[in-house]
Parts: C-alpha cells; sequence; structure tokens
C-alpha cells in the first residue's frame, strides 16, 4: 500500500509512511472486507459511510503538517483507522464518532492496535468535541458540502483543517487556516467520498 499508493502520491515524509506501515489497515475493515483492507479506493463501511482510501488520507495528512505536540480533531472517524494513523505522530487524538456501531468498532480496534490512548467521543459529527477545544488540527473522513461555524470556533488561531469538498460526484480536498472567525480554503488535491450527516448544504426548491 505504502509503496503503490503513498509514495508515487509524492507523500515521502518519514513519519507518515512509519505510522502507514505501522496501523494495521485490516485491523479496522468489516470482517468479510479485510482482504480489500489495502486496495486504493474507499472501503465502504455502514450507513454510507467510508474508510477513506490510503492515497487521499495520507496526502491530507501530509498537507496538515501535523507536529508532535498537536491536539487534532479526528471527524467522523468511522472504525478509528485514521485517529491509529494521526496518533503516531501528534500529542493528542480526540475522534468524534455518532454511528454507534462504528463507535463500538473504533474502540474494539483502536485497544488491539495499541492506540488505546485515543480519546472517543461519541455524539453527532458537526458538533465537534468541543469540551477539549481549541485544537491545532482537524481533519474529517467523508465529505462535506459545507463547513459548520460552530467547528472553526473549535480551531484555534492559525489551525489547520483538512476536508473533501464536494459538488455533486465531484470533490477536491480543501486545506483551510483559521483567521479570526473564518477558515481561509485552497484547493490541494481531488478526491471523492459521501457526504457526512449534518454537513450538506440547504438545498432550495424550485416550484
Amino acid at each position: 500500500m505504502v509503496d503503490t499508493q503513498v509514495r508515487p502520491s509524492d507523500v515521502t515524509k518519514f513519519p507518515i509512511i512509519d505510522a502507514m506501515l505501522e496501523v494495521p489497515r485490516e485491523k479496522f475493515v468489516p470482517e468479510a472486507k479485510v482482504e480489500a483492507a489495502y486496495i486504493g479506493e474507499n472501503i465502504v463501511l455502514e450507513n454510507g459511510r467510508v474508510l477513506l482510501d490510503p492515497r487521499t488520507l495520507a496526502k491530507m495528512i501530509d498537507a496538515l503538517e501535523i507536529k508532535s505536540d498537536d491536539l487534532v480533531l479526528d471527524i467522523a472517524c468511522g472504525t478509528g483507522y485514521s485517529s491509529a494513523v494521526i496518533l503516531r505522530m501528534a500529542q493528542a487524538v480526540v475522534a468524534v464518532e455518532e454511528d454507534e456501531a462504528l463507535a463500538h468498532a473504533a474502540q474494539d480496534a483502536l485497544a488491539q492496535t495499541g492506540a488505546e490512548t485515543v480519546v472517543l467521543h461519541t455524539g453527532k459529527l458537526v458538533e465537534g468535541a468541543p469540551e477539549h477545544a481549541p485544537y491545532d488540527v482537524m481533519i474529517l473522513q467523508g465529505g462535506i458540502e459545507r463547513f459548520p461555524q460552530e467547528l472553526v470556533g473549535q480551531l484555534c488561531e492559525n489551525g489547520r483543517v483538512a476536508a473533501v469538498f464536494m459538488e455533486g460526484a465531484l470533490g477536491v480536498v480543501r486545506l483551510g487556516l483559521r483567521k479570526g472567525d473564518h477558515i481561509i480554503w485552497r484547493d490541494i488535491f481531488n478526491a471523492a467520498a459521501p457526504v457526512l450527516p449534518g454537513f450538506s448544504k440547504d438545498h432550495e426548491f424550485v416550484f
């Protein structure tokens, strides 16, 4: 996976490579899909959720430039794979998951892989985890059409955030930087993922 998907995508920082080599991805996928754990595409979990493909996750982490003293908020952690990877390069990780079945699977997988220090917060994804804020870094494990203001307030000044912005079937990963009450975004690469619960735009109806 690292040699065929991560390094060829210009992700060469040792902490990322080392973390993705160390964390057994197969521990974080449904038992029926273990053989597909390392394929180069999103793995469907349940209820419209996915485990992001290795290239997308690696490039998002690379863009965020996570440091050893960073507190990271991992939104929609799913089964916990991204949190386990990020924990190996950050000071601490708070993982948010609202699907109870996924949260239970994450708790088990994180414990099995030595990442039990991840703080697993069960609650609505759009609400984040304000009790542990402010965060140096945020990352969202799925598509979004909007980034809610309540999450802006949980990111520290000059904090970084990465998310897959979806427009229909097309998506682009954007890197954001908090400045005051706003996030300044820039496009970094193309990717796609199902839109997470609560992150859709309010669509207007035309009569």
